[in-house]
């Protein structure tokens, strides 16, 4: 008759891999937990989803699990250490109150082993392995879908330049070869499909710079945020001068970034600042302050504000929150701005109230000591 106390457990498939140094310490661990494991007993490092070892025989098993973890990264493999009372291991174990690094081991338990708390401890090691395999497996399948994507808005907006600069430029010329032979109808209808074939060239072109932004950003370099914005305000001249605004700049700092994709940030920022006012002449603020080892930089306008429930839709693709004729432009600016702030590992918002302006924010990494200081030498010799 079975005892109704008793708990069946089921084996795991999980393999564990004992590499204890003492035969009959081996055995004993073996019998512990060949019920709910595959154990593995080879004298060498083999594939397992968990190891463990005991302060003697860890330096010699030291170098091939760090290779095994390396390659299983982020997949970890635990390992689990045995630690002896009265012994003195051949090497440095980690000081949980120091917070040393790992040096590879997840879990110590002390000697004598009992077997439920072992189990547990192995079981919760092997919970997160699986996680981590798994999250490993999403991400791989993101980053691959991410890919697809990139590479068919590349392809797509680069085919189809090509007819439709054809379709431009045949409609061009009916209109400079017949346009006194049509009506007033015929003359609008053909006004409306030259606007359409040029905002769709303009929108093409900048699907295709959105696509390129994580394809060709090299590697980062120190980037002086002052001298991108006056760049910025060089290409932008004309539109201030037209708008007679009052563009004020903070000294902003040295960061680690793409050159290029952040005068395409500021210049997609500055002109949204510029074109979303009813102001005559509209006051923009650009300022930064260092967070730790990032700087948060912002761009204020005094313009038309935008509602909270717009504030977070407005960073995606070809959104737009005003028709062509009150605001002419493409609907990607804002997004091509997030996917470049995502490009350097920051973030990007909004702060505004509608009438009230907007204010929007983005963070991006310092740059080191070096330039830093070379920024420091830059503003003392320009004082």
């Amino acid at each position: 008759m079975s005892n109704p106390n008793r708990v069946e457990h089921r084996r795991s498939e999980s393999r564990v891999q004992l590499l204890i140094s003492q035969d009959r310490n081996r055995a004993a661990v073996r019998h512990l937990l060949e019920d709910r494991y595959e154990v593995l007993t080879d004298e060498s490092v083999v594939e397992a989803d968990a190891y463990l070892v005991d302060d003697f025989s860890f330096p010699d098993y030291h170098a091939p699990l760090e290779e095994h973890v390396e390659k299983s990264d982020p997949a970890f493999c635990p390992v689990v250490l045995v630690r002896r009372e009265r012994t003195n291991p051949r090497i440095v174990l980690p000081d949980p109150d120091e917070n040393d690094d790992s040096l590879l081991v997840d879990e110590i338990v002390t000697a004598p082993i009992e077997r439920e708390p072992l189990v547990r401890q192995l079981n919760s090691l092997l919970a997160r392995r699986q996680q981590s395999l798994e999250l490993m497996h999403y991400v791989t399948r993101l980053e691959d879908s991410n890919r697809a994507l990139e590479q068919f808005a590349y392809a797509a907006s680069h085919d189809l330049q090509e007819p439709l600069r054809m379709v431009s430029s045949y409609l061009q010329l009916i209109e400079r070869r017949y346009g006194d032979d049509l009506d007033e109808d015929g003359e609008e209808f053909l006004a409306y499909a030259v606007d359409g074939a040029e905002r769709m060239h303009r929108m093409i072109k900048a699907l295709l710079e959105y696509s390129r932004v994580d394809t060709e950003s090299g590697s980062f370099e120190p980037v002086d945020l002052e001298t991108v914005v006056e760049n910025v305000r060089s290409d932008l001249r004309m539109k201030i001068g037209e708008s007679q605004a009052d563009l004020r700049v903070d000294p902003l700092p040295m960061v680690r970034g793409d050159a290029e994709q952040l005068r395409q940030l500021f210049q997609n920022l500055l002109s949204n600042a510029l074109e979303y006012t009813d102001e005559e002449s509209p006051t923009v603020h650009i300022g930064a302050e260092q967070d730790g080892e990032l700087c948060q930089v912002s761009v204020t306008d005094d313009g038309l504000g935008i509602s909270p429930e717009n504030q977070d839709r407005i960073f995606d693709v070809f959104e737009r929150l005003h028709t062509r004729d009150e605001h002419p432009g493409t609907g990607i600016g804002l997004a091509l701005s997030k996917r470049i702030v995502d490009c350097h590992d920051g973030r990007i918002w909004v702060e505004s109230e509608p009438g009230e302006g907007s204010t929007f924010a983005f963070t991006l990494p310092l740059a080191g000591e070096s330039a830093e200081s070379e920024a420091a030498s830059k503003s003392e010799t320009a004082d």
